[in-house]
Parts: structure tokens; sequence; C-alpha cells
């Protein structure tokens, strides 16, 4: 008899935030595929049944290819088992859950979508940035960086206004920066990266655009982390300094590096 399968937004990492269907799904499941930014601090807690498999990928370094995600994911319903594709963040928002849908109709396994709370939207305000304003920004729109952008999308996304979050995007910051800038984007516009969303470790580094690149390396910015560009960062405040004063702080570091 076929199983089933349920994609699972987990949020961006913290377990407060899974919700009330994620954490039903985790406590029917037979097997659990999760990954590196899934909450999965306590999943022997919310999955006592369940075999636990990490297929988590790092920059760089797949522990499992998706390819083979994929497989073991219809394998495993097919074997009558209830399976649980844990993922951070909404399966919908780059993280490959539709092709793992498709690969599920395609073997003829139910599937069903239990959506997350995105980190393009939780991250920026867990760090006080909201992504819309009224007379700031009225839209924003959410790129990935995994790769660098090309000049069209560049061009689209500089002269679109609002805010831009970028996941992903920290190997490829110094092309996003001098993209924007070639086609429009003004240097002065504020730019916040915010590392460890929701963590104890939690960080976020402000700067203009035309020195975030440099504030980045001195501040040693790593993945994961999502990058705001837009007006909305002066809003921010991060329990100790006005965002202004950071961005302040962070030209003089540009300044006296260069």
């Amino acid at each position: 008899m076929t199983g089933r399968v349920t994609l699972v937004g987990g949020g961006p990492g913290r377990e407060e935030l899974l919700t009330v269907a994620a954490v039903r799904a985790l406590g029917a499941a037979d097997v659990v595929l999760y990954d590196r930014l899934a909450p999965h601090g306590r999943l022997a807690e919310l999955a006592p049944d369940a075999e636990l498999v990490d297929v988590g990928k790092q920059p760089g370094h797949h522990a499992m290819p998706q390819g083979e995600i994929e497989a073991l994911l219809v394998a495993h319903a097919l074997a009558g088992r209830h399976v649980v594709r844990l993922k951070g963040g909404d399966p919908y928002v780059f993280g490959r859950g539709g092709e793992e849908v498709l690969a599920c109709h395609r073997a003829g396994v139910p599937v069903e979508v239990v959506p997350g709370v995105t980190s393009a939207v939780a991250v920026p305000g867990a760090a006080g940035i909201p992504l819309t304003h009224r007379g700031v920004s009225r839209l924003f729109t959410v790129v990935s960086g995994h790769a660098p952008l090309t000049d069209d999308e560049l061009r689209h996304l500089a002269g679109l206004g609002g805010t831009v979050v970028v996941l992903m995007g920290v190997n490829t910051l110094p092309m996003l920066a001098a993209g924007l800038a070639r086609h429009g984007m003004r240097a002065s516009t504020p730019v916040a990266i915010v590392e460890r969303g929701f963590r104890c470790d939690q960080r976020t580094t402000v700067a203009d655009l035309g020195g975030i690149v440099t504030a980045a390396g001195l501040a040693g910015v790593e993945s994961p982390a999502v990058i705001v560009v837009g007006d909305v960062v002066r809003l921010a405040h991060d329990g100790h300094a006005d965002a202004v004063q950071l961005m302040e702080r962070a030209a003089g570091f540009a300044g006296a590096a260069a």
C-alpha cells in the first residue's frame, strides 16, 4: 500500500515558529528527511516513532544530491511509509519543494505541502526591519543570490524600487552591490545583512550600498544570512543604537580600510 509524503516548512530555524500543522505531521511521521537549516534539535521528541535522516546541504557540499533525496522520498512512500520532508523556511521559497512535489506526482505518490514561515520576511523582522512601510516602501522583491544575477536582472531590480531581499547571497554580495550601483541605485541606499536569524548569536551588519562589501569583510559576515537593500533598513533598531548610527560607523570602517 502506497504511503504519502508531506513537505513541511520548518520556518527560519526556531522551533517555536513551527506551525501546528507542521508539528502534527512530524508526530505522525514514519521517516523524516531534514535539512541543515530546519529546526531539528528536538526531532526525536517531535517525531518519536520516525527514522531521522540528515540530508542537509551546506554551501559547496551536499550530504545527498537533490536527485537522491527525491528518489528516497519516493522509495519510502512506495514502501507504505509516511515521509516528512522537513525544510527550513517555506518549501516553495528557494526550497526546491516544487521539484520534490513533481517527483512524487510522477511516481503516483500522494503529497501535501505544509507552508512555513519564510526567512525572507521573518529574519529581517527579527532584526527590526519591516519590508514594507507606509511612505517608504510599498513593495518587496525576493531573489536568490546563490549565483550572480544577470545584467538584465540587476537593471530590473535597480529600477523597481521598494525593498530587495536576497537569500543565499553572501558569496555573491560584491557582484550584487556593484551591479545595482552600475544600473543606477544610489550609493547611499542602506543595506543590512542579518546573520543567523533567530539564534542567540544573531547579528546585523549595516552600511550603505557603496560600503557594504567592505563592512561585511571587516565584520567577517558568513552564511546563513539574509541581505536587505532599501530605505526600510533605516527603520531598524538593534536594541542598542539607531540604524543610522550603525551605518555611519560602518561607513567610517569602510573609509579607514580604503
